[in-house]
């Protein structure tokens, strides 16, 4: 058999770098978030609504929805719409410091991480793609 039999080789998927990145950075914040809500009851366990006459949106309550949203904000990240869902999620961090106040600069850090990691990530997918298409090309 000459190499023109060989079965082509199979494409890779490009473009997974930044969202896999980004989806490991709101998978960890989901975390941080939580524990910051539990820190928030056990400081104040009785804590009063955040909406009058609304008695179950407490801080605990809407940072826990909050952790929830991080991670499903990390499982849509292959959407059109994942990377800006994830701002939605560092912008609602660094607010839920009005709670806890920890939250504010802990929010600030998951934002600047975020945003770092979307910046790299983008770089390293256009290089791999350059790099795949440099290949094809020699082929």
């Amino acid at each position: 058999m000459t190499s023109d039999s060989t079965p082509p080789e199979r494409a890779r998927p490009q473009g997974k770098f930044m969202w896999r990145m980004l989806a490991a950075v709101l998978g960890g914040q989901a975390l941080v978030i939580f524990f910051g809500a539990l820190t928030g009851r056990g400081l104040n366990p009785d804590q009063e609504p955040v909406v009058a006459g609304l008695p179950v949106l407490t801080p605990f309550v809407l940072m826990s929805a909050l952790a929830l949203l991080a991670v499903v904000a990390a499982g849509l990240m292959k959407r059109p719409f994942g990377p800006a869902l994830g701002w939605v999620v560092q912008v609602l961090s660094i607010l839920s410091g009005f709670w806890v106040t920890m939250m504010f600069p802990v929010g600030v850090l998951f934002a600047l991480l975020y945003g770092y990691c979307q910046r790299v990530g983008r770089r390293v997918d256009r290089e791999q793609i350059a790099r795949a298409l440099g290949e094809q090309q020699e082929r």
